[in-house]
């Protein structure tokens, strides 16, 4: 059987390009479960297997796509049976595995979540490694003691996929959220998600640096990195925490032990590749309980393969507003 897929070439001169291709079902990759793709989405870590940046790829031809869901064709695990919905992030597909862009999946199961209850195939790419990733920081920031009521929760990158989702989950459990963005025309888009609060990044980063600064935040979901963390860290609340996420800003950062020892002050670090199957189950199920899609309606664009390498270039621009979601 014949499926389509976007496949990323390397010539000699080592420029990358991708295009649309009718494949053999033996091309696909070694792997126990095989899926109709149905849906996948844009990530960060997407716009940089498309173009090449980052090194993520190392073999051509390549399928990228860390994120897709869609039914089971066949299996020769016996957790998943033909017919079954499924969820896939992470795992290094889309890198080192062929991913998502295509209508056809072969991987290993053990990578693999059933789809959650309430949950349909797009709404669980609506969400993908962004909405996982946002639901892992909030659950590991309330493990650390966060609840409602102990004061601001800031979202940094805010008009991107963690963090838009980020502020409609923590509005809904009860948070009181404040958002930084160097997009100020999402503002009115972000209130309407729960954010109470916006703060433009130049007003953020104008504000005097220094060792220690006036304590506000309770915790902090950061997807951005670089300076935005090494100045937010010194801005957290006493016993505060700060889930980082993303390094869209930068991979190093600046800052000195004062937050640490003199308030207390939590670093904690959030991984949505390698998270064991129970923790992505119950953050899939949380998602499902407290998600209210038809208010995200405004931060959802649809694409296709086609639209893909444009979108790449979007995503690692800073561009998108949201996610995007790709129907095969």
């Amino acid at each position: 059987m014949n499926f389509k897929a976007l496949v990323t070439e390397r010539d000699a001169a080592g420029a990358i390009s991708s295009s649309v291709q009718t494949l053999d079902d033996d091309r696909l990759p070694e792997g126990n479960v095989s899926v109709a793709v149905e849906w996948a989405d844009v990530n960060y870590k997407d716009g940089l297997c498309l173009t090449g940046a980052g090194g993520l790829v190392r073999t051509y031809p390549h399928v990228a796509g860390v994120d897709f869901s869609g039914t089971v064709i066949e299996s020769a695990d016996p957790r998943y049976i033909a017919g079954q919905k499924v969820v896939l992030t992470g795992w290094r597909v889309g890198e080192s595995h062929w991913g998502g862009y295509a209508e056809k999946a072969r991987v290993n199961a053990d990578w693999l979540v059933p789809l959650a209850e309430g949950l349909s195939t797009r709404a669980a790419m609506v969400m993908g490694t962004a909405g996982l990733t946002a639901m892992l920081a909030i659950d590991r920031l309330e493990a650390n003691g966060l609840k409602p009521g102990d004061g601001e929760v800031l979202v940094t990158g805010a008009g991107g996929g963690v963090g838009t989702v980020a502020i409609h989950l923590l509005s809904k459990l009860g948070y009181e959220v404040a958002a930084i963005s160097g997009r100020p025309q999402l503002s009115d888009g972000l209130k309407a998600l729960g954010a109470k609060t916006i703060i433009s990044r130049e007003e953020f980063f104008a504000a005097a640096d220094k060792p220690l600064e006036s304590a506000r935040w309770a915790a902090v979901v950061e997807s951005v990195g670089g300076a935005m963390l090494g100045k937010l860290l010194k801005q957290v609340r006493y016993h505060g925490a700060v889930a980082a996420i993303g390094n869209a800003g930068g991979v190093t950062f600046e800052t000195n032990v004062l937050p640490f020892i003199l308030r207390g002050v939590a670093l904690l670090g959030i991984d949505s590749v390698m998270q064991p199957y129970e923790r992505r189950v119950a953050a899939w199920a949380r998602i499902a309980e407290l998600f209210d899609f038809s208010a995200y309606d405004g931060f959802v664009q649809e694409i296709t393969l086609d639209d893909l390498p444009e979108a790449a270039k979007a995503i690692l621009a800073g561009q998108v507003r949201g996610r995007l979601v790709v129907r095969m």
